[in-house]
């Protein structure tokens, strides 16, 4: 049976909490002030599509496919990355919040955080490489053999990153954001 098509549609003020998105590829869509959280999206294939003022807190993206999907404004807490489909993975958030969420072992070059909230985000194991990340809350964020080369991370505060344990070839920093890269010797910088 082949997956349904749907194409340029605007999803507006949508529950699918209640009623679930039907498994389909959606393209060119866009959805706004909807809400998925705790939805299963699993399976799903949005390429092209834009989300605003969404609420995707702990939905199921189990082999859900994001093919240069945008995010803005979006509450988005607690999901699993490394679960999506990461063939053409590629999003961009532009403020939204991400708290809690896990990104381990995923592919994320290229992508754009701005001004998000990131904090107790798990990025172990993940490929940022050429990232930007602006404007970003990193609280409690984990970096564990995380590849930054290239990443930019300037405007970005309240991180801890270990350099002996993850790869920042050419990453770029601001001077008040060194402090972020010296945690682990306890130095007393003022």
């Amino acid at each position: 049976m082949d997956k349904l098509y749907i194409e340029e549609k605007t999803f507006e003020k949508e529950d699918f909490t209640q009623n679930f998105l039907g498994i389909a590829e959606y393209e060119y869509c866009r959805f706004i002030n909807c809400d998925f959280s705790n939805s299963d999206l699993g399976n799903i294939v949005f390429m092209e599509c834009e989300f605003d003022a969404c609420n995707l807190s702990m939905a199921k993206i189990h082999k859900t496919a994001f093919r240069n999907a945008k995010f803005k404004n979006c509450k988005m807490l607690g999901l699993q990355w490394e679960t999506c489909n990461e063939i053409g993975l590629s999003v961009s958030f532009d403020n939204c919040n991400l708290s809690h969420c896990s990104f381990y072992k995923t592919k994320l070059k290229k992508t754009i955080f701005k001004d998000s909230k990131l904090q107790e985000v798990d990025f172990s194991d993940s490929d940022l490489t050429s990232s930007l990340l602006v404007n970003c809350d990193l609280s409690g964020a984990a970096f564990e053999n995380t590849i930054l080369e290239k990443a930019d991370l300037r405007t970005s505060y309240n991180f801890s990153i270990d350099p002996e344990r993850n790869r920042l070839k050419k990453a770029k920093f601001s001077l008040s954001g060194l402090i972020g890269l010296l945690n682990k010797y306890d130095l007393e910088i003022k």
